[in-house]
């Protein structure tokens, strides 16, 4: 008994009609196209593309490319475009500052961009996997292209894989994989200047290592990481790894657009030319579609968990075809409906339910965003402390007092006790936040002994910034027993 995985369902329910015909078999069921009969690792040579998607890919990733490169140095305002500083707690969005503090509009913002890629995959299938994901990009576009230019194509590299050590070979090797990591090196320290900024990176790159350990290993450790991903396990990040091959056998249905073989025209399969008065379709079983596939499966078997929709398999179908003089299309983005009943269908009752959801989710983060506080303040009681009776006789309490300035103008903060009115608030010191930080301090708050009522009373506090009330806060005040 096989058991049936995501990828299994998914092809059985895309492949229905293909598995009808005397050339279909089911054994691509028993094992991914990554692992050999013993259970070890099946490499993988795809042959080099070539054709109109594959150009249109490229150009696409050379913008991607760029924009990524780029990114830890292009500012808004003199602030960075993108900045994900998890040690110190603080991320820029466009520009716009953001802290602890805002995390609810972080994790708001991540589930909105959870629900497009759920409705784009609902619609398109793994579009985002084979034009956008920087796995894909720097894989198909930058590391396999330096293969090919170093080993030759799928049968070079094969015929190198397998000959003993030489000269030539160790010398394409060692050469592939130094330019390898330096790419590698040039990506871990682009991916740790989205992480800890721009600045900081040059410090630890122009000043002396002993002064950057921590950021010294951080480099070593993404390059090393990177070049482990695209010089060794490759593919199998995208078919053992991420988790969104594996959400496509739910998120996909019979009108969703992926890369699919036109089983219609194509079955029967056969080798050999077409007479005016044969059966067969139009495959002639060229194998060229698992030539150039970069995970190995065979696209004519239907949707499977390792498609990724690179079109590969569709350019060089398209070149066939255009050899035999039949048309181009035999594989092609469409979905399952439309070649099975010739019936185009983008809007569904799921896909207008995602729609939803995510214009009722951008609301909210719409109206969250026009009311978010650019000063942002926490009091809490000195933890630990108690009343103090003072020589005047009146009482008072210890308060601890933090300020997030996410503005970019410096602000100074006072406060004042707005009730009860018979009473004073004063800081411990001055508090003046730069622009964009963090500043805290201590206060106290007196109060008349005829004004407390009882052990625990509430009082209101007003919060100034540069002399312009932002904030009033109810808080606790604590007093002997009555």
């Amino acid at each position: 008994m096989i058991n049936t995985s995501h990828s299994e369902f998914c092809a059985t329910f895309f492949t229905e009609s293909v598995l009808t015909s005397p050339q279909a078999n089911e054994s691509f069921r028993d094992k991914i196209s990554t692992v050999d009969d013993k259970g070890g690792r099946a490499w993988i040579y795809p042959r080099k593309p070539r054709g109109r998607f594959y150009t249109y890919r490229s150009l696409l990733s050379y913008v991607l490319l760029i924009l990524l490169f780029a990114g830890p140095f292009l500012t808004i305002n003199g602030r960075p475009v993108l900045l994900l500083n998890f040690l110190e707690r603080k991320f820029f969005i466009f520009g716009v500052a953001f802290w602890p503090q805002d995390f609810h509009l972080l994790v708001l913002t991540l589930i909105i961009g959870i629900v497009f890629i759920i409705l784009f995959t609902v619609v398109f299938g793994r579009l985002f996997c084979g034009w956008v994901c920087p796995q894909t990009i720097f894989m198909e576009m930058v590391f396999r292209k330096i293969e090919y230019f170093i080993e030759g194509d799928a049968a070079q590299q094969r015929k190198l894989s397998k000959a003993p050590m030489s000269g030539l070979k160790f010398f394409k090797r060692t050469a592939k994989y130094i330019i390898f990591f330096a790419i590698s090196f040039v990506i871990g320290n682009t991916f740790l200047a989205y992480i800890i900024g721009k600045d900081k990176l040059f410090r630890i790159i122009s000043e002396p290592p002993s002064e950057h350990i921590a950021g010294l290993v951080g480099i070593l450790f993404f390059s090393t990481l990177f070049f482990g991903v695209f010089a060794w396990f490759r593919e199998q990040a995208c078919v053992l790894v991420c988790p969104y091959g594996r959400l496509q056998g739910v998120l996909l249905d019979p009108n969703s657009i992926v890369v699919h073989y036109d089983f219609k025209r194509g079955e029967p399969r056969g080798a050999g030319k077409r007479s005016d008065n044969d059966h067969r379709g139009d495959c002639i079983d060229c194998h060229q579609c698992v030539e150039v596939c970069p995970t190995g499966i065979d696209i004519r078997n239907g949707t499977q968990l390792e498609c990724v929709n690179c079109t590969a398999c569709i350019d060089a179908c398209d070149s066939i075809m255009t050899k035999i003089n039949k048309p181009k299309g035999l594989i092609k983005y469409s979905s399952y409906n439309a070649i099975e009943n010739g019936i185009h269908k983008l809007i569904t009752p799921k896909s207008l339910g995602y729609v939803a959801i995510l214009v009722l989710l951008t609301a909210v983060l719409t109206v969250m965003l026009i009311n978010r506080q650019l000063v942002e303040t926490s009091i809490l009681r000195t933890p630990g402390v108690m009343y103090q009776i003072e020589d005047n006789g009146k009482i008072s309490n210890l308060y601890n007092i933090k300020v997030v300035n996410k503005t970019f103008e410096e602000q100074t903060i006072s406060l004042q006790l707005l009730s009860p009115k018979t009473g004073s608030a004063s800081l411990v010191g001055d508090l003046t936040i730069a622009e964009d930080d963090l500043g805290e301090t201590a206060f106290f708050v007196e109060l008349q002994q005829s004004t407390i009522k009882s052990q625990i009373n509430q009082i209101i506090l007003g919060i100034y910034a540069n002399g312009e009330l932002i904030e009033t806060i109810k808080t606790n005040f604590l007093g002997p027993e009555k």
